[in-house]
């Protein structure tokens, strides 16, 4: 990437749904060039795609948790298999595979505090290949939606 593209990355960050005229403006390109950097954001994988940020209280999904997850045997299709099964439940908001002593960890939304008790009796302590779990109540939740390219590391 080149500082053209990290400013395009930049702008769309901040405003997603800004026109491709307005953004040429605002790089003081022609609007033809400005496509075309686009497209090709996209086609190398930097863009990956637009979304709306919702706010899951909007949604009835008033209490966030994180859940640290203990799966056993570790082996590639108890892990695949375990994140397809979380991936797919709807309280999940995001499902990370780690390294450590946790091997996931599950962003979760729901309506309130029985709601959450209900998921992890209900769902998690149902799964055979679940040896242990914890959960952390989010009280607040600050995003970095716009974040810049990190320099290389130096010599």
């Amino acid at each position: 990437m080149d500082e053209l593209d990290a400013e395009i990355v930049g702008l769309l960050q901040t405003d997603a749904r800004m026109s491709n005229r307005e953004l040429a403006r605002r790089l003081g390109i022609a609007p033809s060039t400005c496509l075309e950097r686009v497209r090709s954001l996209h086609r190398r994988g930097v863009i990956r795609g637009y979304h709306a940020d919702i706010d899951p209280a909007a949604l009835n999904r008033g209490v966030q948790a994180l859940v640290s997850v203990q799966v056993r045997p570790l082996s590639r299709a108890v892990i695949d298999g375990f994140k397809g099964f979380a991936s797919g439940l709807p309280e999940v908001l995001h499902v990370f595979v780690l390294s450590g002593g946790d091997d996931f960890l599950l962003h979760v939304a729901v309506q309130d505090l029985d709601h959450l008790h209900a998921f992890l009796t209900d769902r998690l302590s149902k799964r055979g290949e679940i040896t242990g779990f914890r959960t952390s109540l989010v009280f607040q939740q600050v995003s970095n939606t716009a974040p810049s390219r990190l320099p290389p590391p130096g010599p």
